[in-house]
């Protein structure tokens, strides 16, 4: 067959360690011998970004503004062993972090639903979508060590000079302390990619906070989505058939547990980041779950929910065999290739992605996979397979419905 074009590239960010490299088997298995890929790429692996000063993360994020699309395979987020590890000049600060603040949106994760790996959460019968706003809270934080007695205050200092004090906490001792912030303006960016998301997949949108507790903080948040629900969406809601409600994020875990899924739960930053963790656990691995960064202004970021699988990295330096789950990353690079071929009216290109999930789910339905999910499936007499092998009985599987 010949190969599929593309008229318009995709931002390409490759990463880190294990990952890096099934990123670059399943281009040389699942991609580049069917797709003309065009990508525009940049390697966003630790030591570029640290030789470009992080330059690389930000010209990536800017590309996507052009391009509209982009594939993200996952990077380090260096912490102190890394920053020694690695020589850095400095520890730089997430990848994602980055990305998402100059793209402004949110990032939705879903679990990848395959027969044979049951949910742990025995009511759950359909896949459930984290929202996780993209922006602000504990990752653009400032934190003090405070050494010993003293007043700790927020001050706010208008243009005109005139300041706005509200005590944090009189230390008597030791302790420490740590400022936050978000914009009103991102909140709201992050209502209208909930809204819109929940209109194009027909399901209810629940949104939990805890403006019991923070009153100014979360209350922000509550309103917001309120007001812009009330002004802009409730009608085609209704018409849609689907529901939105707020409510505390304990009812929301509680309710969650008790539920069959087939919902989006919008979540704040630091929320959406532990919630998303546990859903994904709960379905079964983090290495089966979609996760896009959407936002408002109709940009899209595809990547995998995981990391970059550092264990199995050493393993290969060394020369012994891994069996790393790359399913997550291949649906980064379906769900980019789908989005790309929709808004260039290339039918072939979303029909391929479609094809190549299809093919990822029917060779782990026919018993062929990876280690860790062999210790999850109720499937008999599995076959489990080393890295490449996996990616390649998914070739065969796809040539197959090709």
């Amino acid at each position: 067959m010949d190969k599929i074009k593309m008229t318009t590239p995709l931002v390409e960010m490759d990463g880190d360690e294990m990952t890096r490299i099934l990123w670059k088997m399943i281009k040389d298995e699942l991609l580049l011998p069917f797709i003309d890929l065009n990508t525009e790429y940049y390697d966003l692996g630790l030591e570029h970004r640290n030789a470009t000063d992080d330059q690389v993360t930000v010209d990536s994020a800017l590309a996507t503004k052009k391009y509209g699309v982009a594939v993200k395979c996952a990077t380090i987020t260096p912490n102190a062993a890394r920053v020694k590890e690695y020589d850095l000049k400095e520890m730089w600060k997430s990848p994602n972090g980055t990305i998402r603040a100059i793209l402004d949106g949110t990032v939705f994760r879903a679990p990848i639903v395959v027969k044979g790996i049951e949910p742990n959460v025995k009511t759950w019968k359909k896949p459930i979508t984290i929202a996780r706003h993209a922006y602000g809270d504990v990752y653009k934080g400032t934190e003090m060590k405070i050494p010993g007695p003293g007043k700790v205050e927020l001050v706010y200092t208008a243009e005109d000079g005139s300041e706005t004090r509200e005590l944090i906490h009189n230390f008597t001792g030791a302790g420490i302390v740590q400022g936050m912030h978000n914009l009103s303006d991102s909140i709201s960016s992050f209502a209208h990619s909930c809204f819109k998301y929940a209109l194009d997949t027909k399901q209810d949108l629940w949104f939990a906070t805890k403006d019991t507790i923070s009153k100014k903080y979360d209350h922000t948040f509550k309103d917001i989505f309120q007001d812009i629900y009330d002004a802009d969406y409730k009608e085609a809601f209704e018409a849609a058939g689907i529901e939105y409600f707020y409510t505390l994020i304990d009812d929301a875990v509680a309710r969650v547990m008790k539920s069959e899924g087939g919902y989006i739960w919008a979540c704040k930053n630091y929320d959406g980041d532990v919630m998303s963790d546990m859903i994904s656990s709960a379905f079964g691995s983090l290495a089966m779950m979609t996760s896009v960064l959407v936002s408002p202004d109709g940009y899209y970021e595809y990547e995998a929910a995981h990391g970059t699988v550092q264990r199995h990295y050493y393993k290969y330096l060394n020369g012994e065999e891994t069996s790393t789950n790359s399913v997550a990353t291949i649906f980064a690079w379906t769900g980019a290739l789908r989005k790309r071929g929709e808004l260039d009216g290339n039918a072939a290109l979303a029909e391929f992605a479609d094809k190549l999930e299809k093919a990822t789910i029917d060779t782990i339905e026919s018993g062929k996979m990876t280690r860790d999910l062999s210790l999850l499936t109720t499937l008999e007499d599995v076959t489990i397979l080393n890295s490449e092998d996996f990616i390649k009985a998914i070739r065969e599987t796809l040539e197959k419905s090709l």
